[in-house]
C-alpha cells in the first residue's frame, strides 16, 4: 500500500496515527474526493475485487467504484495507518420492506486504538457484564467502535458511533441503530420525524474474497440496479452532484437543479469537469 498516493488521491494532509479524528478527516475526504460509481459496469470492464487492481483504478486511475471497491480499499488504507477493521456483510433494505441478502453490501467496523474504552452504550450483556469484551473480532463491539461506509452513495460524511444508543446528527440527516439480537439496522432521517432502514448488517467478520459471488452478481444480473442505468455521484461540502445516465444533477444546502446532456460528448465532459474521471485514461 503506498499510503502516500492515497492521501495525495483523497486531498488528505492531516495526522496519520489511528484516533478517531484521524478517522473522521479520512472519512469525510474519501467522500468528497473518490465518486460512487458504477460506469466500469457498463463499459463492460470486469470489477476485480483485490487490493491491487483496486489500488490501480481508484488511485492510479482516479476513478471511483461501488461499495466493494470503495471500502475494499479504504479497509486497506486504514489497517496500513494502524486501525483494526472488520469487513461487514450487509442488506440493503427494499422500499418495499425487507432487506437483500447477504454480501450485497459491504460496510466496515474499525477501532481507533487510542479511543478504545470510551463507550457508555447498553449492549445487552446483562446485570452482572461489566463491559463489552475489548476484541475486534468479537460480534459484540468494544466500546470505541466506529461504522465506517465510503461506498454507500449519499449517506454519513463522518464515521457513526456503535456505542451510542441515540441519534448522531450530521450536517443533513440523523443516524442512529437499532438492534435485535445479532442483527444491527442502520437508520436515517432527514426530516425530523421519519427513520427510514438504510441496511441492516451483523458483526461477523468477512473476508474480502466472501464478496467476489455478489460483486459478480451486481456486475452482471439484469435485476441489479447497477446494471439498470450508469451512475457517478459525488458529495461537496455544500450537498451532492450526481450524473445518472444523462440527467446531471446538482444539489446544494436543499436545493436541486437538474439538466439533460445533449450527448455522450456532453456526457464525457460532465465527467472530466465533475468528477474527475476520464474514461480514456
Amino acid at each position: 500500500m503506498d499510503i502516500d498516493a492515497y492521501l495525495n488521491r483523497i486531498g488528505y494532509h492531516g495526522p496519520r496515527d489511528p484516533t478517531a479524528r484521524t478517522l473522521r478527516e479520512l472519512h469525510t475526504a474519501h467522500m468528497l474526493t473518490v465518486p460512487f460509481e458504477n460506469l466500469s459496469i457498463h463499459l463492460g470492464q470486469p470489477i476485480i475485487i483485490d487490493e491491487d487492481a483496486l489500488f490501480h483504478k481508484i488511485v492510479e486511475r482516479r476513478r471511483g467504484g461501488f461499495c466493494y471497491e470503495l471500502n475494499g480499499l479504504f479497509a486497506a488504507l486504514l489497517r496500513a495507518l494502524g486501525f483494526d477493521v472488520t469487513l461487514l456483510s450487509a442488506g440493503v433494505a427494499h422500499q418495499g420492506g425487507g432487506f437483500g441478502p447477504e454480501f450485497d453490501h459491504m460496510a466496515l467496523l474499525v477501532y481507533a486504538p487510542g479511543d478504545r474504552g470510551l463507550g457508555t452504550g447498553d449492549w445487552g450483556l446483562g446485570s452482572g457484564s461489566q463491559s463489552p469484551i475489548a476484541n475486534p473480532q468479537s460480534p459484540i463491539p468494544a466500546p470505541g467502535g466506529w461504522l465506517a461506509d465510503v461506498g454507500f452513495g449519499d449517506s454519513f460524511r463522518q464515521p457513526l458511533r456503535l456505542d451510542e444508543p441515540g441519534a448522531q446528527q450530521q450536517d443533513g440527516p440523523a443516524y442512529q441503530f437499532r438492534r435485535e439480537g445479532e442483527r444491527w439496522t442502520l437508520l436515517a432521517c432527514e426530516d425530523g420525524t421519519t427513520w427510514t432502514p438504510q441496511y441492516q448488517f451483523s458483526l461477523q467478520p468477512r473476508r474480502l474474497d466472501d464478496y467476489v459471488a455478489m460483486c459478480h452478481y451486481h456486475q452482471t444480473s439484469p435485476a441489479s440496479s447497477f446494471t439498470q442505468r450508469r451512475l457517478c455521484s459525488l458529495a461537496t461540502p455544500q450537498g451532492r452532484i450526481t450524473l445518472s445516465d444523462m440527467r446531471l444533477i446538482f444539489t446544494s444546502d436543499g436545493v436541486k437543479q437538474e439538466r439533460l446532456l445533449a450527448d455522450q460528448q456532453e456526457y464525457a465532459a460532465a465527467l472530466r469537469e465533475h468528477f474527475g474521471i476520464n474514461l480514456d485514461a
